[in-house]
């Protein structure tokens, strides 16, 4: 099967070389659809150094910041695998979890794999210990709401088969796409795994955007997408 990677990327010149490395060391077909969404560093320069030398590179470019959930949309719209992945930019999640990813979607038992943080993968950074309350908080909301079982709503990985791909139709412009790819994946009938994945988290010095603010427009997006739509 071929894999579609859709990247969202903004002002990530620190690490997007390497995670694009890693990336396309994965093996078997790939595409990987990076969308800068507005970046004022170097982003779209090492971008369009990329696309330059990769074959299976291809690049979107935002004129401004519009949010990951308007990234992932745009990246949606072109896609030619036959599964989805969603990769974030930075190095917080390690490709070397692809082979897990996957395997549930491959041996035909699922439509959608989630990469849990809180499942014991093969490491995991101590880190910040209100992130952890926050997103163990908003998994149970979302669960409440959603009636599914997860432990990690809002981790980055994610992946679906290319028929779930093409109905998620993302509105949410910012963080607040977590949820709502969560809340309509529930409504669809689909076979949903969680494998366990590491995670290097990073702080704020080393470039992490999410903020507080995230976790109140999390919860409204649960609110919105799981119950009045």
């Amino acid at each position: 099967m071929k894999l579609t990677i859709l990247m969202p990327v903004y002002n990530e010149e620190a690490t997007l070389r390497q995670v694009v490395e890693r990336v396309l060391a994965t093996k078997g077909e790939k595409e990987v659809i990076l969308v800068d969404d507005g970046s004022s560093d170097s982003t779209p320069e090492i971008l369009r150094e990329l696309d330059a030398a990769h074959d299976e590179i291809e690049v979107r470019l935002h004129a401004e910041n519009a949010g990951k959930g308007a990234a992932l949309a745009t990246a949606l719209k072109s896609f030619t695998g036959d599964v989805v992945l969603i990769q974030d930019a930075d190095l917080e999640y390690d490709p070397a979890d692809y082979p897990a990813l996957l395997k549930p979607i491959y041996d035909g038992i699922a439509d959608v794999v989630y990469g849990s943080r809180f499942l014991g993968g093969s490491y995991g950074r101590v880190h910040l210990y209100h992130h952890y309350l926050g997103n163990r908080a908003l998994t149970m909301i979302s669960n409440v709401v959603t009636n599914l079982n997860l432990t990690d709503m809002e981790t980055c990985y994610k992946v679906f088969t290319a028929d779930i791909a093409r109905k998620l139709d993302l509105r949410s412009k910012s963080f607040a796409v977590e949820p709502e790819i969560t809340c309509k994946i529930s409504k669809m009938n689909a076979r949903i795994y969680e494998v366990p994945v590491s995670y290097a988290g990073r702080d704020y010095s080393a470039g992490k955007k999410i903020r507080p603010i995230d976790g109140i427009y999390a919860v409204l997006s649960i609110l919105r997408w799981g119950l009045f739509h």
